[in-house]
């Protein structure tokens, strides 16, 4: 398995894993499969074009040029809170787990954050029910600091959130 930033280049894969995560597990995600799809591929392209401030990085297994994962980091650039970065939109294709691809894409991001001058720490959140992922993040030193209720509605239902840090 090899991870790399993702370019502009890569929109049009990236886009596919992307609508991908959407429709399959759409409690995972604040974005909705419908809103994205509707999103140009140069808006995905613009997204991608990573900076001090934001990226995306990208898994592939080995032997294979087909994107098996995708995680984003932005970070705040208000200066009261430049000390923090998000971590969104993680996901691994269904076909590439159980081979370490989340745990490698976390330990990546984790590695380039802790080289981020002037970066404390990292926040995301997870669905409460998604109880694989929670203990991926815990097992990376994450820690679970509140929980969010009723923080998506999803078909007339409402699903609560974690909120996750990690002090660096």
């Amino acid at each position: 398995m090899y991870i790399r930033t993702l370019a502009p280049s890569d929109a049009e894969s990236y886009r596919a894993l992307r609508l991908q995560s959407l429709q399959q597990h759409p409690e995972a995600f604040l974005s909705s499969y419908e809103s994205e799809a509707k999103l140009s591929i140069e808006t995905t392209r613009i997204r991608l074009d990573s900076s001090d401030q934001h990226f995306t990085l990208g898994a592939f297994l080995d032997g294979e040029q087909r994107l098996a994962g995708m995680a984003t980091l932005f970070r705040e650039s208000r200066p009261k809170i430049q000390h923090k970065a998000n971590v969104y939109a993680v996901y691994v294709d269904p076909a590439a787990r159980k081979h370490g691809v989340g745990r490698a894409l976390m330990l990546e991001l984790i590695a380039r954050a802790k080289g981020a001058p002037g970066l404390e720490q990292l926040t995301l959140t997870v669905t409460s029910s998604n109880l694989s992922a929670k203990r991926l993040y815990e097992s990376l030193g994450f820690v679970c600091y509140g929980t969010e209720p009723r923080a998506m509605k999803l078909d007339g239902e409402y699903l609560d959130e974690d909120l996750m840090v990690l002090l660096l």
